[in-house]
């Protein structure tokens, strides 16, 4: 796409086109607002087959949810569509110029940011290839279907804890601490009541569907093992425009009110970027509340409403 600076600015230009950018990109569609959404096509759960716990759509294809979504979306007249990353971005006058690798600069009156967070998992052989399929992070997405069999939860910090205390509700839990965290006796009293096994030998290796070896040579067999992934935010933009950042227990995140405005006039968030933890449900209803909130910053007249 080739839309430089002295060409008619877009209403709002939404950077991440996966659930919740799409999401909000489709309350400014439906608003007659010209909408250009930049998305490079690397959803967070792209190595997940299925999706689930999102209302209408069970089970079905991760990936399929996505393109149905492009594909009503893209069909309305007023939305432009760039298979671009965006790689920078600054406030210009009254809106934001977003630069695209070929050069090129898109000018918004606003601009909404739904370019999630990567996740980084432990140095364990074997984890990276299982993520998305038999490696998890989220119960409520992936819990059900292991059939309420052998759980492990391989210990990434004390955030570990929620996931074990929790996941009893899916299947017979093991911790992994792993050498990361050693828990308080009221925390190992907690787990005990959950009826959380606790597993002390550092692992060597992840075989088989999620199968853990220890170091010992002792073999687990595991119906799926979860871990809570470190997150770092996928895109510098926030930090370009200087957005607030706070903290939660996987990771940075970017600050929003209510609206999901950020602290810089005229940017929204929305999605994995702007929340401590999320899923697909959730990115969805983000979306919508950030394109609203940016639409109706565009008509000045409802100041008046207090």
């Amino acid at each position: 796409m080739h839309t430089h600076q002295n060409e008619s600015a877009f209403d709002v230009i939404v950077v991440g086109g996966s659930y919740a950018g799409l999401s909000a990109a489709m309350q400014l569609a439906r608003a007659r607002r010209r909408v250009l959404v930049i998305d490079a096509g690397r959803r967070r759960n792209r190595h997940a087959d299925r999706s689930h716990g999102f209302l209408t759509q069970d089970g079905a294809e991760a990936a399929a949810i996505a393109a149905q979504g492009r594909a009503q979306l893209r069909a309305y007249p007023n939305v432009a569509w760039a298979n671009e990353t965006a790689v920078a971005a600054r406030i210009v006058g009254d809106g934001f110029d977003v630069a695209l690798p070929d050069g090129g600069t898109v000018r918004g009156r606003r601009l909404i940011l739904a370019t999630g967070v990567a996740d980084t998992l432990p140095a364990v052989d074997g984890l990276e290839e299982r993520w998305g399929t038999s490696v998890f992070h989220c119960p409520y997405c992936h819990g059900y279907e292991l059939d309420e069999g052998a759980i492990g939860v391989l210990a990434a910090g004390e955030a570990s804890l929620h996931q074990a205390l929790m996941l009893p509700d899916w299947g017979q839990v093991t911790l992994l601490l792993n050498g990361a965290f050693e828990p308080r006796q009221d925390q190992l009293a907690a787990l005990a009541r959950r009826g959380v096994a606790v597993e002390r030998t550092p692992v060597a290796r992840i075989e088989g569907r999620a199968d853990v070896v220890l170091q010992d040579g002792r073999r687990l067999p595991l119906a799926g093992l979860f871990v809570a992934t470190r997150t770092h935010i996928a895109s510098p933009l926030a930090g370009q425009l200087g957005c607030a950042l706070e903290t939660g227990p996987m990771g940075p995140y970017v600050a929003t009110d209510a609206q999901k405005a950020s602290s810089v006039p005229g940017v929204f968030c929305c999605g994995d970027l702007a929340r401590p933890a999320g899923n697909v449900a959730l990115a969805v209803a983000d979306g919508a509340l950030a394109g609203i909130a940016a639409h109706r910053s565009l008509i000045p007249e409802l100041a008046v409403l207090g």
